[in-house]
């Protein structure tokens, strides 16, 4: 399936359920989705050969696992050149407890989603990894207070 190629409204039923419920056999998405199973599991095959499906994950409790702090790291660089934008770019990667990484457009240069096991957790993450990262000139902390909403599923 190619990037212009448009998902028809039975792969976007397929895309809904998994996104949610990613754990069931090709029998049981076939009858949510009002499908044969085989057609249904052809569809599946060709959205996951596609990269439309990219993989399958278990979505942890965050509570479970002792990580409820949630901060967003806002970082300005020294400069924007391809060195320095690369140089940071793969440090941040391997930082374990950084979940997300955005390059942005406005004041921040990037945006990161960091967990950690409380603040002082978070002091330790900022002191040993992100205090360290190539080329940053000024970072920004902002800790959640509550999550209100969150969800990993796309609108298909």
């Amino acid at each position: 399936m190619s990037a212009e190629q448009e998902l028809d409204d039975t792969d976007a039923a397929i895309l809904r359920v998994l996104q949610r419920q990613g754990r069931m056999t090709h029998a049981e998405l076939s009858e949510r989705v009002n499908l044969s199973p085989s057609a249904c599991h052809r569809r599946v095959q060709r959205l996951e050969a596609s990269g439309v499906i990219r993989d399958y994950v278990a979505l942890l409790n965050p509570r479970a696992v002792g990580r409820v702090t949630t901060v967003f790291v806002e970082i300005k660089l020294q400069g924007q050149s391809d060195e320095i934008l690369d140089a940071f770019e793969k440090a941040v990667a391997r930082v374990p407890d950084v979940l997300e990484c955005h390059l942005m457009a406005g004041t921040a240069d990037y945006l990161l989603k960091v967990v950690a096991r409380d603040s002082e957790d978070f002091a330790r993450i900022h002191r040993q990894h992100l205090s360290r990262l190539p080329g940053v000139a000024q970072m920004q902390s902002s800790f959640a207070l509550k999550t209100v909403f969150k969800t990993t599923a796309l609108p298909v």
